[in-house]
């Protein structure tokens, strides 16, 4: 969980703006960037906590399907958080031939932007909103703005709406799984979310 921040090569939509998928899709299809290397996407988050959930929650759809492109870290039964995100990189920078790495988590933000996505080039910095070191993740990185930020941020997260969550994870999962089929060229099963 990070802080959301106004970066000029960011993309940031509303959850509930028409055609959601499709502007994310397209944007995803501009950044991925394979180049023949597998893409591993890492969801970042706990189940112990209502807002900090997007990640595993966008992890347990994209890990319902069988799929030779990309290979999923963090899910609802298996979460990338804090205390093993360090193992986890390790795990996945220090193989043959790296891949290319796409960082999901969760985000506080101003009260203008709860309930927006945000895509962009870079990797995702967890734990920067509630005041954690760790190290940042992906080439690319897609966050949810789950809540208000700035004060008492554990707090915020643990009466975060799930409604929100859920419906954004949803939105998430689709848009990143048809991405990466479009961009691959690969025909993937269509996503149950």
């Amino acid at each position: 969980m990070k802080l959301a921040a106004s970066n000029s090569s960011s993309f940031k939509i509303a959850s509930s703006e028409p055609n959601v998928n499709g502007q994310l899709i397209q944007r995803l299809k501009l950044l991925l960037k394979p180049a023949d290397r597998r893409i591993a996407v890492v969801c970042i988050g706990t189940d112990r906590s209502t807002g900090d959930a997007l990640g595993p929650l966008v992890g347990t759809s994209l890990s319902r399907h069988q799929h030779e492109q990309f290979d999923v870290y963090g899910t609802l039964e298996s979460p990338v958080h804090a205390m093993n995100l360090e193992e986890t990189l390790h795990r996945i920078n220090h193989v043959s031939h790296p891949p290319f790495v796409i960082g999901i988590d969760a985000c506080l933000g101003q009260v203008s932007s709860v309930g927006c996505i945000q895509v962009g080039e870079g990797p995702v910095r967890p734990g920067a909103g509630v005041n954690k070191q760790l190290p940042p993740v992906g080439d690319i990185h897609i966050t949810g703005i789950v809540n208000v930020g700035g004060f008492m941020e554990y707090f915020v997260l643990q009466n975060t709406r799930l409604h929100l969550v859920m419906s954004m994870s949803d939105i998430i999962a689709f848009s990143l799984y048809q991405a990466i089929a479009a961009s691959t060229s690969a025909h993937l099963p269509a996503l149950d979310v």
